[in-house]
């Protein structure tokens, strides 16, 4: 389990999070989403409603009445691994697509439109991690921050950090700081001086069944409430409750096999 170098809460103003290169939007792919929307409706209080049906039925949870993350559907003939993407902020998605692909990366879905939502691809980094672009149009994406069942940081898991951080810097623009600590391959990245982002280099302790991957954090109130909530939902504990730097950390994973986190800041 990490250590959650990020901020577990992130700047209060929503609308930080859609400069572009900023995470704007989380979304899961699953085979069951009725279960799952009932698995996270009970742990975030989500609630949920139709979105964008371009890559198939797609739903949008809210918090409040705000939108937070999005769960869709995959067809039963598509066994990808069911897992969390973040998706960057871009001010065009096609020109952002081109460049992951200049720096070694590819992509893998479209850039398309998504109704007269946005305009989205998604890709993956040089080391296979996925992940997404998002260029706004009615939906800007995230528009919460700060309170529990809100995305609170996201972060990559890879073998090492320092190639791949290049890659994502190129491509979005991130300045890079790496951990002082000389035992933690970590870099995180920044945008006009705030953090956006980590990347925690694993080496061999990455999970084979896995690879590469991003991690997306979820704020709650209390981390170890959160966890046996997973439990008694059906979800399963990966890396128990441990203090960090930036809170009280668990890693976690849903009744599929989406692996997250839980965070509650200090």
């Amino acid at each position: 389990m990490t250590d959650a170098r990020g901020p577990a809460v992130p700047n209060g103003d929503a609308r930080a999070r859609h400069v572009p290169g900023t995470p704007c939007w989380v979304s899961l792919m699953v085979h069951g989403p009725a279960a799952t929307q009932e698995f996270y409706g009970a742990l975030f209080g989500w609630e949920f409603q139709p979105g964008p049906q371009h890559l198939g039925p797609y739903l949008r949870a809210l918090l409040d009445g705000r939108e937070v993350a999005g769960i869709g559907r995959l067809t039963p003939d598509r066994h990808l691994p069911i897992a969390w993407t973040p998706y960057f902020a871009s001010r065009d998605v096609d020109v952002t697509a081109e460049t992951v692909r200049l720096c070694g990366g590819t992509i893998g879905v479209g850039p398309l439109d998504a109704a007269d939502a946005g305009r989205l691809a998604l890709g993956s980094d040089p080391s296979g991690a996925v992940f997404g672009i998002w260029q706004a149009a009615a939906h800007l994406g995230t528009s919460v921050a700060g309170v529990p069942g809100t995305p609170a940081w996201n972060e990559l898991m890879t073998f090492e950090s320092e190639t791949v951080a290049k890659f994502y810097s190129a491509v979005f623009g991130y300045e890079r700081e790496p951990a002082v600590s000389t035992d933690l391959d970590y870099v995180t990245l920044h945008l006009d001086g705030r953090p956006v982002a980590g990347i925690h280099g694993r080496g061999g302790s990455l999970p084979r069944d896995r690879g590469p991957h991003w991690m997306t954090y979820f704020q709650v109130a209390d981390t170890d409430d959160a966890v046996e909530h997973v439990v008694h939902l059906g979800g399963q504990v990966l890396g128990p409750p441990r203090d960090s730097s930036r809170g009280r950390v668990a890693t976690v994973a849903d009744p599929e096999g989406a692996h997250f986190a839980l965070v509650s800041p200090r």
